[in-house]
Parts: structure tokens; sequence; C-alpha cells
């Protein structure tokens, strides 16, 4: 995935925007700070998200984190395949290990870019 393509938040969800379709997921820094993530609760389908609230739940060895919807819309595709195998968002964040999609009513107007988020990144590692 090309990182231009996609935009953060700075709860480290990442989102990627094709026309009025969203897909989000957590980041490759979030996914390493979390360590081994054993279970995921994800929102259910059809319901309304609001941009910032909180849409799911990762839980790792070393703690729970809730994550944030980065946009406003409708879920309209889970990936199932995280329920049975949480373990997906650590080998493949920006791949495998998606969370959900969404058809789109409207961006966080926080967004990052690529650039952007690599320096808030440097900033808590230090």
């Amino acid at each position: 995935m090309n990182s231009n393509e996609v935009k953060y938040t700075r709860e480290h969800e990442w989102i990627k925007v094709e026309g009025k379709l969203a897909r989000i997921g957590i980041t490759d820094y979030a996914q390493k700070s979390l360590g081994d993530v054993v279970f995921v609760e994800l929102p259910d389908l059809d319901r309304e998200l609001k941009a910032g609230e909180v849409m799911g739940v990762v839980e790792s060895v070393k703690a729970v984190s809730d994550i944030y919807a980065p946009c406003t819309g409708r879920v309209i595709t889970v990936n199932e395949a995280l329920l049975d195998s949480p373990e997906l968002i650590n080998q493949d964040p920006f791949g495998d290990g998606w969370m959900v999609e969404v058809e789109l009513d409207g961006l966080d107007e926080e967004l990052l870019s690529a650039q952007e988020y690599e320096e808030l990144v440097k900033e808590e590692a230090e």
C-alpha cells in the first residue's frame, strides 16, 4: 500500500479512502506497541460511526486499547478473519489485518499525512 494513499489519526488508526468507501485498521506502530494481539472486538454491520468515537477494541498480551473511528459513516464490512485470527493485525496491519470498511459520510478533520504521522511517532518515542 502506498503511504500517500493512507491518512492517520493521532490514536494510531489508518484509513484508506477510495471514493465513498473507506478501509480502516491500526498502524504498524500501534500493533508493535501493543505486542501480540489476542482478541479483537469489531463494530456491528450497519452501525453508524461518528469520527472520533470508539468503534472497537484490541486486546493484546500487554494491554486493552480502544479503536477510534477516523471517519463518519456506516459499517458495511467487518474483517471476520480477525475474530478467529487476531494475530493478523500483528502480521499485516495494512493488509490482511484491516478491521472494517465504511460507507463514508465524512472524514475527521484532524487526519494526518504519512509525514505528519511519522513525526508524531518520533515525538512519542522520545
